[in-house]
């Protein structure tokens, strides 16, 4: 059975600063909707209070994390040491999508190292935190985060970059509510 916590304490936050990579999920509120889970790294989450984590969604092909964030608010975000003692958090909260053109947006991403083509931010507020032994994790070594995603947005215009993400992320696979049409990027 794993403990309970109602804030991020010092300690859980230098532990989530060890870790390299990070799992996000979400759901929409219809019972046939696709769940979304969606690895992430790039050294890309930040906690901004106790009761608050935000991460840098320099995103890809789909948009179904802002999509149901969007819709419903609900995400849980997990981290699982790979090294080290065993150990998984579960981060369970409600999210807030924080699109270029919003103010919060540059003084949340001066918190991060450079991610080209940041196209939101994910802000969490924390409702819940809860841990649990991670035993059936594997070891892992980090070697590097892969150098592919942001190798290849160097490589395009803002221009590419908006012409893509107005192709494919103003909706989910459900038809959901995605970037905000004409807003979608602003190379960063």
């Amino acid at each position: 059975m794993g403990t309970e916590y109602t804030v991020i304490e010092d300690r859980i936050q230098k532990w989530m600063e060890r870790q390299k990579m990070y799992f996000v999920a979400t759901a929409p509120l219809a019972g046939d909707g696709l769940v979304n889970c969606s690895p992430k790294g790039l050294d890309s989450l930040r906690v901004l209070s106790p009761t608050e984590i935000a991460y840098v969604d320099v995103g890809g092909s789909g948009i179904e994390t802002v999509a149901h964030v969007k819709e419903n608010r609900r995400i849980v975000i997990m981290m699982c040491a790979f090294d080290g003692p065993p150990k998984i958090f579960r981060f369970y909260g409600r999210g807030a999508i924080v699109e270029p053109e919003a103010e919060e947006f540059r003084e949340i991403l001066a918190q991060f190292p450079l991610q080209p083509a940041a196209r939101c931010i994910v802000r969490v507020h924390v409702d819940r935190i809860i841990d649990s032994c991670g035993y059936g994790v594997p070891l892992y070594e980090f070697k590097s985060h892969r150098e592919s995603l942001p190798n290849y947005f160097e490589k395009l215009t803002s221009q590419e970059i908006e012409t893509y993400r107005q192709q494919n992320n103003l909706a989910s696979l459900d038809g959901l509510a995605g970037l905000t049409p004409a807003k979608s990027t602003r190379a960063c």
